[in-house]
């Protein structure tokens, strides 16, 4: 169980935050359905790559607030404040996205490489560091995440499996799933911004009990 239970957490945990058509994982199957299957696997393996340094600096941080009550607290009315805003720039402000400069990465990807490429657009995305700094703070509260050594690895190996598994999934069966993925990508902000709010409805909720 020891083994167990952090591989599973990492998996479900990056599968959830990465399920959704994002840049990273469109980019993969755009490659794979333009350059072939081989090339956007590597562009997958360059994006993991990042993602496990991201999650390994992610969940270090979290050992460091964890045991400092005053700044998890601090960090949950920060946290509130930057959701609130989200959802509203989400559901309000932010016009649909079309995907032109996916287009011109990749076509730039002869150029650059792929798995420097993947490297580079999971390098820009700074969400997982924030994402999983919460996800282990609140499993450690109750009782599902521990800072030890062993099970912060098992954790992160979790995490760069389930991310690469992802991808892998775009690559191969984007064209199966295309138009549904049209309409996530033309109601994305609609998406997040309910996402975004659901969290800052449970945050608030929760800072009102602790007081």
């Amino acid at each position: 169980m020891e083994i167990v239970l952090p591989l599973v957490l990492g998996i479900v945990v990056s599968a959830t935050g990465i399920m959704l058509p994002g840049l990273i994982n469109m980019t993969a199957a755009k490659i794979s359905l333009k350059e072939g299957r081989r090339r956007a696997v590597f562009f997958a393996l360059g994006a993991t790559v990042v993602v496990f340094f991201q999650t390994y600096i992610a969940v270090s941080f979290a050992k460091f607030i964890n045991s400092r009550p005053d700044i998890i607290y601090l960090l949950e009315e920060t946290g509130l404040v930057i959701f609130s805003a989200l959802t509203i720039f989400f559901l309000f402000i932010a016009k649909k996205k079309k995907l032109k400069k996916e287009k011109e990465i990749i076509k730039r990807n002869s150029l650059t490489g792929n798995f420097f490429l993947g490297a580079l657009l999971s390098a820009l995305n700074f969400f997982p560091i924030p994402y999983y700094v919460f996800v282990s703070v609140s499993l450690s509260a109750y009782k599902y995440f521990y800072f030890t050594h062993l099970f912060v690895f098992l954790f992160v190996m979790g995490v760069v499996a389930g991310s690469f598994s992802v991808f892998y999934l775009y690559i191969v069966f984007f064209k199966k799933i295309e138009h549904k993925t049209d309409f996530f990508l033309q109601n994305i902000n609609y998406l997040l911004g309910s996402v975004t709010g659901l969290i800052s409805v449970i945050t608030l909720i929760k800072i009102l009990r602790n007081q």
